[in-house]
């Protein structure tokens, strides 16, 4: 009945890794891995949500503005409006929405 899942921890920095931990009807958690110098290219979330850095050093583009995010910052942002993601260094972050 209950489970440990080590996918953060065993996620490779190897380019962009996105792995979906939680989908639910009410939200849904993703586990995402950028190797230093990677690109998240740019997209919109369906949905308001919520970034939380667990490791490394991020740079979030969104409206013409950048934004330096770093190991255990929290960051909001609105559903559909476009943005993309570099990493300074390797770094795992958690997307809810």
């Amino acid at each position: 009945m209950y489970t440990v899942n080590h996918t953060i921890a065993t996620q490779a920095f190897d380019k962009l890794q996105v792995q979906k931990l939680v989908k639910s009807d009410a939200f849904e958690i993703l586990s995402i891995c950028l190797e230093k110098g990677a690109v998240f290219p740019e997209h919109s979330s369906p949905t308001d949500a919520q970034l939380i850095v667990l490791q490394g050093d991020i740079l979030f583009h969104i409206n013409g503005e950048a934004f330096c995010i770093k190991a255990q910052e929290h960051f909001s942002f609105p559903k559909e409006v476009s943005h993309w993601v570099k990493a300074n260094e390797n770094s795992k972050f958690l997307i809810i929405r």
